[in-house]
């Protein structure tokens, strides 16, 4: 199972996101659901990284693991990481959908869970 947890800011602005664990949909170098997230997880930091006004950290860890999250943002970047960070949530939002037995993610904002 991969449990995937998003922490949003009092604005809903992406934070962090922690992925870990195998979701066990099919064999090793050919899981569909372990290929999805890792490829919206990794693209979006690779996305988030690049861009002026927000610097990130994080990236796979071992294997299973990948952590990504906001160090610093600047007014300049606040839009462009809003739409990432939709688009990301989003992302993993429809493969936990598609793949319930596999794949779940719980989103954190200050308020509580969503």
């Amino acid at each position: 199972m991969i449990v995937i947890t998003v922490v949003l800011d009092e604005s809903g602005l992406l934070k962090s996101c922690d992925v870990r664990g195998h979701a066990g949909a099919g064999k090793r170098g050919a899981d569909i659901v372990c290929a999805a997230v890792s490829v919206l997880a990794e693209t979006a930091l690779a996305v988030l990284a690049g861009r002026d006004g927000i610097i990130t950290g994080g990236g796979p860890g071992g294997r299973g693991e990948f952590f990504l999250e906001i160090k610093s943002l600047s007014p300049a970047g606040r839009e462009f990481l809003a739409g990432t960070g939709t688009f990301l949530v989003e992302g993993f939002r429809s493969v936990a959908a598609e793949f319930p037995q596999n794949c779940t993610v719980d989103i954190q904002t200050p308020r509580g869970k969503l």
